[in-house]
């Protein structure tokens, strides 16, 4: 197969807000190649990413992203990391390249597996897809009596594992974070798994953090994810050395397996957490996971968008038996929830799955896109590098697996 098209939707909610939630906008990548259709997300800022794709060349390793995929084959897993390479050569790090390319990489793999009626875990090597725990990944209230009815509204919804984050934690008092960890101990009882995302809240700061690991072992945390800036690999280190009981989590600002290993290497995180949105794709997310085992960390996904970005995060370590807990988008934002028809649910058990069905084993709710999508169009010199594809193409598919009736978007290519 010859990759004919990539075209990107960026879809918004009507209002954007402050919230440490990114599933308030969504950038979709649809790529078509041999009459087949695979679909992706990006996890960045839309427009940037769609930039990246179409912008003109600078130099010879400065180039548009679409350079490097449009016209390529596609054939077997091995051409989707040799189109990686293409990128990663030609746009270096002088583009938002490796967060365009993983929408794309996603969908190529979406493609390939339904074109072999195959699921991508098992494209990747895995010979089952093990059930995982889903922990609900929620936002700290604005009270800890808002905290605490949080966590009891994801309780009785089935979860037995939550993670809570940001929303000032880690900004104010010891005191105040203190009380907000015991109401999400109670609401989640003895027994959960409660899990605590700073959001990078103290930078480089080792001593803030450090007042808040008797809070957090009090509240009996699991991890403690992202205290730290994304690469400051000496303060994960040195944190993890005053409390061994608090493991460390990280990883989803790799975007690169690169950065991924730096981070299990002399971070010295527990758990490493990768977003196959940022780092290059499934197969970057894969390495990722295959060198934590190497290292004996416990590899866990990132995601707090769709469920078509759900089912990519899970492929990389589906068949890891021994790396159970995922995250998983409990309080998604409705274009999130509209973007698939398809939703991983927990099962009896409270666990889920990466589908068994072909691709990602996601459908695309394309029909229910339209009041979301937002009108772009990207000009140099009187020349359209980009337009937003028109409601009826987008809503419109020629057959039930979304393939277009004609080319919704310009293909990038450069001038």
């Amino acid at each position: 197969m010859e990759i004919d098209s990539v075209d990107f939707f960026y879809l918004a909610m009507p209002e954007i807000t402050l919230e440490a939630d990114g599933s308030q906008d969504a950038l979709l990548v649809r790529v078509t190649a041999g009459g087949e259709v695979g679909w992706g997300e990006c996890e960045a800022s839309p427009l940037p990413s769609i930039a990246a794709f179409v912008t003109p060349r600078s130099h010879g390793v400065c180039q548009p992203v679409s350079a490097s995929v449009l016209g390529q084959r596609l054939d077997g897993p091995d051409d989707i990391r040799r189109i990686a390479a293409l990128v990663e050569r030609n746009s270096m790090d002088l583009l938002q390249a490796p967060h365009t390319f993983s929408g794309i990489e996603m969908a190529l793999w979406d493609l390939l597996g339904r074109h072999r009626e195959e699921p991508v875990w098992r494209l990747l090597g895995y010979e089952r897809s093990e059930p995982k725990i889903p922990y609900a990944s929620i936002l700290f209230g604005d009270t800890p009596e808002d905290t605490l009815r949080r966590g009891r509204d994801a309780v009785s919804r089935g979860f037995r594992a939550l993670k809570f984050g940001w929303a000032g934690f880690g900004e104010g008092r010891v005191s105040d974070d203190l009380d907000h960890l015991r109401a999400a101990r109670e609401a989640l009882g003895p027994d959960g798994h409660l899990l605590v995302d700073a959001g990078q809240v103290w930078g480089e700061d080792v001593d803030a953090a450090a007042a808040r690991l008797d809070a957090l072992t009090e509240a009996r945390v699991g991890w403690l994810e992202e205290p730290f800036a994304a690469s400051a690999y000496r303060q994960y280190a040195e944190l993890a050395a005053r409390r061994p009981g608090v493991p460390l989590a990280g990883g989803e600002g790799a975007h690169n397996v690169h950065m991924a290993r730096n981070l299990v290497d002399y971070g010295r995180v527990g758990y490493l957490q990768i977003d196959c949105g940022r780092i290059g794709g499934i197969a970057a997310a894969k390495d990722a996971a295959d060198y934590a085992v190497l290292r004996g960390v416990t590899y866990v996904n990132h995601t707090f968008t769709s469920h078509l970005a759900l089912s990519a995060s899970l492929q990389p370590f589906a068949g890891l038996a021994e790396h159970r807990i995922c995250e998983y988008p409990a309080e998604p934002k409705q274009l999130a929830a509209d973007i698939t028809s398809t939703h991983l649910m927990p099962d009896a058990a409270g666990e889920i799955h990466a589908p068994d069905s072909p691709g990602l084993g996601v459908d695309v709710a394309v029909d229910a896109l339209a009041p979301y999508l937002r009108r772009l169009d990207i000009v140099l010199d009187g020349e359209t590098l980009f337009t937003s594809a028109s409601l009826p193409a987008l809503g419109a598919p020629s057959d039930a697996r979304g393939a277009p009736v004609a080319a919704a978007v310009p293909d990038g290519r450069p001038a």
